[in-house]
């Protein structure tokens, strides 16, 4: 399935950038202009079933199939957040990306977990601006602006192909390009023991201080100056 897919700049690297559900590509709204100003033509794709993307059907294998038929390869860097996270992992190696991040990724839950967050995201969707706000007091008006808008575009039944009540886990089990792993403090998705296993394959692991699973949205200026910081390294 092809992608509606949103654009920042026209330097001559390529950055991705894939949204978590109930997203899309606004919630990039600050990191998108950033990696422009740094030399980047930055895509964004929304994904199956997010914001002017084509709709169903829902499954861990289509959201990251469609990243391969929609995207270039060869991508310098591609950034994925949570389902974004989960759809970069198993699409990176046929796109041939060069290095990636993964922010908070939602790559294994337990039939519990699914379970529990299934009875916590559904009523967000009818969340008013009050209570964004008075979940997320960290977050910039743009990031409110943007969910309440993304919200609008998302099918819900997104939910149900991602939570099938039986549990997955789609980790990774080889890296084939240099990869961060941006963890909340504490994960909900990634424990102990799976960062181990990260680290065990070449990939680097950093949980950023006092964040939770929207790092980018509640400090920004962190986010931002780790990336800089790990994509800069010799």
């Amino acid at each position: 399935m092809k992608l509606h897919v949103h654009e920042w700049g026209t330097g001559d690297k390529t950055a991705i950038l894939i949204h978590g559900l109930f997203a899309d590509h606004q919630s990039w709204w600050r990191l998108g202009p950033a990696l422009a100003t740094r030399g980047y033509r930055v895509l964004a794709p929304d994904l199956r079933g997010h914001g002017l993307s084509p709709r169903g059907p829902y499954s861990p294998e289509h959201w990251a199939s469609d990243l391969v038929d929609s995207l270039p390869h060869h991508a310098d860097l591609a950034i994925g957040h949570s389902l974004g996270g989960m759809s970069l992992a198993l699409a990176a190696e046929l796109l041939q990306v060069k290095s990636a991040i993964y922010v908070d990724p939602a790559w294994k839950l337990t039939p519990s977990q699914e379970l529990t967050f299934k009875v916590e995201w559904s009523p967000e969707l009818d969340w008013t601006v009050e209570q964004w706000l008075e979940a997320h007091p960290f977050w910039a008006a743009g990031d409110i602006t943007a969910r309440l808008s993304s919200i609008k575009n998302f099918d819900p039944a997104c939910i149900d192909g991602l939570l099938t009540g039986n549990g997955y886990n789609h980790m990774p089990h080889r890296v084939t390009c240099p990869s961060l792993a941006l963890l909340a403090d504490p994960s909900a998705f990634v424990s102990e023991q799976d960062a181990a296993h990260l680290q065990s394959i070449g990939m680097q692991v950093w949980a950023l201080p006092h964040t939770t699973h929207s790092m980018h949205r509640e400090d920004y200026e962190l986010f931002l100056t780790s990336i800089d910081h790990w994509h800069n390294q010799p």
